[in-house]
């Protein structure tokens, strides 16, 4: 690995079946390819890192072209990822592709969250909302009391009320990569990541299981997809044969 991230866009989720016959709900990312920008070293810039572009595009404003210039490339994104390895190897124009990751690396995805307008404070803040009765019909999504009497007789800042929901920036820590496909630049990582299909998605590197550990889930999963085959493990009977018993049992 030579950066800790790439850029890439959603898919969308979809279901991965492995070769034991599990399933793995997965959510598919269009992961780079990337093409190093820049390249910030200490004595320059204070710190080290690598700023790589995604997504090629016809036109850009003359800074942004200009910047760009040296990497033989328009970029409509732009983001700076820490390097794994010596700075001097990496040069400006190379490119980075999924093949950076490798299936059981574990990762944190950083996106937008899908914008939901202008709601209420049950649904925003998750309240519990008011009594339903005693007449108190329009009370049921209300939010309650905001003020704080006399002192100090303003509402206070931060306090949780009804507003604009959603379009933050949302990071999902802790997903494990389930499949690299390097030919399609797509990458399959497990459960959901945050933003809605064809949003544009950080993916950083955070750690990958030791060996051992690969194997020993690997005989796991083999053990208990061997058991799901034979009849003979499954604890309960199918229902028809539990009808058929306890209606022999009340013959009987």
């Amino acid at each position: 690995m030579s950066i800790q991230g790439l850029l890439g866009r959603k898919i969308g989720m979809t279901t991965y079946y492995r070769e034991d016959g599990s399933i793995v709900p997965v959510t598919a990312v269009l992961l780079g390819p990337c093409v190093a920008t820049q390249v910030r070293t200490r004595a320059r810039d204070g710190y080290e890192a690598v700023q790589v572009g995604f997504e090629p595009v016809k036109r850009l404003n003359k800074p942004q072209a200009g910047h760009q210039a040296r990497s033989n490339g328009k970029f409509r994104f732009m983001k700076e990822f820490a390097a794994t390895t010596d700075l001097a190897s990496i040069q400006v124009g190379q490119k980075f592709d999924v093949s950076i990751f490798k299936a059981g690396d574990f990762v944190s995805v950083t996106g937008t969250s899908r914008g939901r307008g202008f709601q209420g404070g049950m649904r925003r803040h998750h309240f519990h909302g008011g009594p339903r009765t005693h007449g108190q019909s329009d009370r049921a999504r209300a939010p309650g009391a905001i003020g704080a009497t006399t002192h100090p007789g303003h509402v206070w800042k931060g306090t949780r009320m009804a507003g604009h929901m959603g379009a933050e920036q949302a990071t999902t820590s802790g997903i494990q990569v389930v499949k690299v496909d390097p030919e399609k630049n797509l990458l399959l990582v497990r459960g959901a990541v945050p933003g809605p299909q064809n949003g544009v998605v950080s993916v950083h590197y955070e750690g990958r299981e030791s060996e051992e550990v690969l194997k020993r889930r690997e005989v796991e999963r083999a053990r208990q997809a061997d058991a799901a085959r034979k009849p003979e493990t499954i604890q309960r009977a199918p229902k028809a044969v539990r009808g058929a018993g306890a209606a022999a049992a009340k013959k009987g």
